[in-house]
């Protein structure tokens, strides 16, 4: 009997007309991020393990896939444990990893190619990235990332570049009703400082409130008691009831917002005093995009001044955002922005010279014509063939025979009615 033969836990095959739907929404991204000014780069998917665990890419370091060393390095570091009587582990029998994002590649990227390339440089990426989580619901071990980053520019244009760009990539594949949350790392620190809770928990404080949506503000203030003492509780309880009013946006992130607004109205952009956003590498703005269909994030990122200084020696002001791919292909109706695709299936009426030939002569007319074409050789039962061909998106198709020497010639039928 044959066994079920699956993709790894968390990875997943496409089928062709899926994939056609994601190769569409993602050039569309593109397209809308080139038509700002980004540039689109590519990086390895394998870093150097001590580059991607160096601290830079907080709770997802744990995550990277490991890639043993090969050959006689791995041979010398089974010795070298073996002498040292030590038990060999992933982390000195590897060298290489699997990027878990796409912000520690791009930062080693910059610092590498900084000499050629500009003193504001606006970057795209898209590619998967892989993390050795638990798969679930709307997480995978594989997935793609569409990241845009502005590297070398310090004042608030860049956020506002890129919070505008990406709503408007958005909406360019159909989710025009998304808003982005925004907090910036300073009042964070403000906020744990004023609840009372020392320098040395502020990222354990971060984590708890971090899951407000997930276990509510009684969750929150308790699991900060336990922590940090009921002062600690009461303080965040007083502040917690605060958050149902009307907050007013800070001065810190008032010019950034009126700019937002001024170009595309109020209500994209609000500001969230209880986004943390987990990356340990974020100095300033942070930002979290969500939608009313979704109960999770489509998207994130914020300002990370001191990360590409760890490779360079000196900082330099670095933002950036990124959109949850997967998320946002379940929420945008592509067909709907598509539209019918012009695709005909030329089906062979045999294999002998004479139709084959006569196929090839219609084919770059119909190119002209505006036409995808596959050639098709007719089987005993039509009808299975078309299908299968309807499944896989195709609209029409029409018969061919010797005699098809033209357009003229042709019957183009709908599959399907």
């Amino acid at each position: 009997m044959a066994k079920d033969v699956h993709p790894p836990r968390g990875m997943r095959d496409f089928l062709p007309a899926e994939q056609l739907k994601r190769t569409q929404l993602l050039g569309w991204i593109r397209s809308t991020y080139m038509s700002h000014g980004f540039q689109e780069i590519e990086t390895p998917a394998l870093e150097d393990l001590d580059r991607l665990t160096s601290g830079q890419g907080g709770d997802n370091e744990r995550l990277a896939f490991r890639v043993m060393k090969r050959g006689e390095e791995l041979e010398r570091s089974f010795e070298a444990n073996t002498e040292a009587n030590t038990e060999a582990n992933s982390d000195n029998l590897a060298d290489l990893g699997l990027r878990f994002d796409l912000t520690v590649p791009l930062t080693r990227y910059y610092a590498t190619n900084r000499s050629k390339l500009p003193k504001v440089f606006k970057a795209i990426q898209a590619g998967p990235v892989w993390r050795a989580e638990r798969p679930q619901k709307g997480r995978y071990r594989q997935f793609i990332q569409c990241d845009i980053d502005i590297i070398g520019e310090s004042s608030i244009l860049a956020e506002i570049d890129l919070l505008v760009s990406s709503l408007h990539a958005l909406e360019v594949i159909g989710i025009t009703n998304a808003t982005i949350r925004v907090n910036h790392r300073e009042l964070l620190a403000n906020l744990l400082e004023d609840l009372g809770i020392p320098e040395r928990g502020k990222p354990a404080a971060m984590i708890i409130i971090d899951k407000l949506d997930k276990i509510s503000a009684e969750g929150v203030a308790r699991e900060l008691g336990e922590k940090f003492g009921n002062e600690v509780a009461e303080n965040a309880t007083s502040w917690l009831a605060l958050l149902n009013a009307n907050i007013e946006t800070p001065t810190e992130l008032q010019d950034i917002f009126a700019a937002v607004e001024s170009k595309l109205g109020k209500g994209r952009l609000r500001f969230d005093p209880t986004l943390v956003r987990g990356m340990g590498y974020y100095t300033g703005t942070i930002f979290e995009i969500e939608h009313p269909e979704s109960g999770l994030s489509i998207g994130g990122g914020g300002r990370y001044d001191g990360m590409v200084g760890r490779w360079l020696g000196e900082d330099v002001p670095a933002v950036g955002i990124s959109i949850g791919f997967e998320r946002v292909v379940e929420l945008s109706n592509i067909e709907r922005l598509i539209g019918t695709p012009s695709n005909l299936v030329l089906v062979l009426e045999n294999d002998s010279p004479a139709v084959i030939a006569a196929a090839l002569k219609l084919q770059p007319l119909l190119f002209e014509h505006g036409y995808s074409v596959r050639l098709e050789l007719r089987p005993k039962k039509l009808n299975i063939l078309l299908e299968s061909l309807l499944e896989q998106g195709f609209t029409h198709f029409a018969q061919v025979s010797e005699d098809s020497v033209n357009m003229d010639a042709l019957v183009i039928k709908s599959i399907g009615n």
